[in-house]
């Protein structure tokens, strides 16, 4: 299935609308993960505004798609998301991780709309996923399950217990995610600790795997369209992307896996994300 342009630009508008919202959000909280954030709002960007069964006022839906955020800890990007939606307010997002706010940094379930669960012990959320994508199929329900999580939380060995199981039940309701930013709280994920040859590993636990460049909207669109017709075993979408992306002084850094900004790096900021969008949408019309 390809994108057609119009669906192209308007991913790609909102994509950077979302970007701009989360280095605000990160500016009025005084930190924020904001490394990983940007590296993942693509991939959520194609999934909430053109995928999945989601609309704010049916979060109690039984049918609705369910989305587990595994790498909780970018909430501050993931609440703009949900704010713009229209979960809950967009004035929350200036008390993100403030005293008594609902925002907290990892997105708690019990106090956010549109969160499923709270989620931020890394290694947790896969489980989580596949749990649900069983329930779906035990219901007769028929809801699809995706599961976000980073490349670092891959050293967890409970991700990998999660991955025998889901292919083991062929749980082909579950679409899990890699945000494969190459970059984690630690230093590069290959330094720390070697990942590949990461899709033949998920290859090897019976997956279907998309390695995919993680910052092309059309490559995103159709790699999530393509793992929902897969059958009899869960799908893995390895997005590769670059951590901090659009803002060109950490972009790639990992030492940018949490920051904050004064008021001139916000407005440097602003203005590299629109030179980032404006070479973007530039091969929109070379396509």
């Amino acid at each position: 299935m390809s994108i057609d342009p119009n669906t192209w630009r308007r991913l790609e508008d909102k994509a950077h609308e979302l970007r701009g919202l989360t280095l605000d959000t990160v500016y009025w909280a005084g930190g924020g993960h904001v490394g990983g954030s940007l590296s993942a709002i693509d991939v959520l960007t194609v999934l909430y505004y053109d995928v999945m069964n989601f609309s704010a006022d049916k979060l109690d839906d039984p049918d609705r798609d369910r989305f587990v955020l595994s790498k909780g800890h970018i909430g501050v990007g993931y609440a703009p998301l949900l704010a713009d939606l229209g979960c809950f307010p967009k004035d929350w997002l200036k008390r993100f991780n403030k005293t008594g706010s609902p925002l907290g940094i990892h997105p708690d379930g019990s106090k956010v709309p549109g969160v499923e669960i709270a989620t931020g012990s890394l290694g947790h959320g896969l489980s989580i996923a596949a749990g649900m994508a069983n329930a779906s199929r035990l219901s007769g329900r028929n809801f699809d399950v995706y599961c976000m999580m980073g490349d670092g939380e891959c050293d967890e060995g409970s991700v990998w217990e999660a991955a025998m199981a889901a292919s083991h039940f062929k749980l082909d309701r579950l679409i899990g995610i890699v945000d494969r930013n190459k970059a984690m709280i630690d230093g590069m994920t290959e330094d720390v600790m070697s990942l590949e040859p990461f899709a033949d590993k998920w290859r090897a636990f019976g997956w279907e795997v998309f390695d995919i460049d993680g910052s092309s909207i059309p490559e995103i669109y159709d790699a999530v369209y393509a793992a929902r017709e897969v059958k009899g075993k869960p799908a893995m979408i390895i997005a590769n992307t670059v951590k901090g992306a659009g803002i060109d002084t950490i972009a790639g850094d990992y030492k940018w896996h949490y920051g904050s900004f004064s008021e001139d790096q916000v407005k440097d900021g602003h203005e590299s994300l629109e030179r980032y969008h404006a070479q973007r949408i530039a091969k929109i019309k070379e396509s």
